[in-house]
């Protein structure tokens, strides 16, 4: 066998050997939605890179504590151990200003002010007023052109959007 052919054999199982030691995202999954269970916290996001950095974000229609976030993470480290993967693990809050990125964080802010950004780049502020399977509206005062008007007027206007059009939604945080 020629010395290129037995380098490039080597690489290949080192690979193999490496994508078998990545920590599984489905186990780390299990883990959390275990943890979740009868729980009124929720999944945001979870993210399992290349180089083993698990990040678990959670949300509750209260806020999270950071004694949840500590016992999660201790969670996680229980079922997945650590002499076989190596890995970093990162469990935190949504953020009160970041944008939402499951349907139950638009279902926990009804009633609240929120800004939206469709993707044409048009945002919209006012109040999340509904949320379906598909989208959710916001109700704003709006400058509207009446017929038979010469100056627009402000009305109370409804506009629905859809999920896949907008760029983001958040929480307006409002200082007093």
């Amino acid at each position: 066998m020629h010395r290129d052919e037995v380098r490039g054999a080597s690489s290949s199982l080192c690979f193999i050997t490496l994508l078998n030691n990545m920590v599984d995202k489905n186990a780390v999954q299990k883990a959390v939605e275990e943890w979740l269970a009868g729980k009124e916290y929720f999944l945001v996001d979870l993210s399992v890179s290349a180089d083993d950095r698990i990040v678990v974000v959670i949300d509750h229609a209260e806020g999270v504590w950071i004694e949840d976030c500590a016992d999660l993470s201790r969670y996680i480290e229980s079922q997945i151990s650590r002499e076989e993967e190596d890995y970093e693990l990162e469990v935190g809050s949504a953020g009160l200003g970041q944008p939402f990125r499951v349907k139950r964080q638009y279902e926990i802010h009804v009633g609240h002010d929120v800004e939206t950004q469709t993707l044409d780049g048009h945002k919209y502020k006012g109040t999340l007023t509904s949320v379906d399977d598909g989208g959710f509206s916001i109700e704003a005062m709006e400058k509207v052109k009446e017929e038979g008007r010469k100056r627009p007027v402000s009305k109370l206007v409804t506009r629905h959007f859809n999920f896949d059009e907008v760029a983001y939604t958040k929480y307006l945080i409002k200082i007093k």
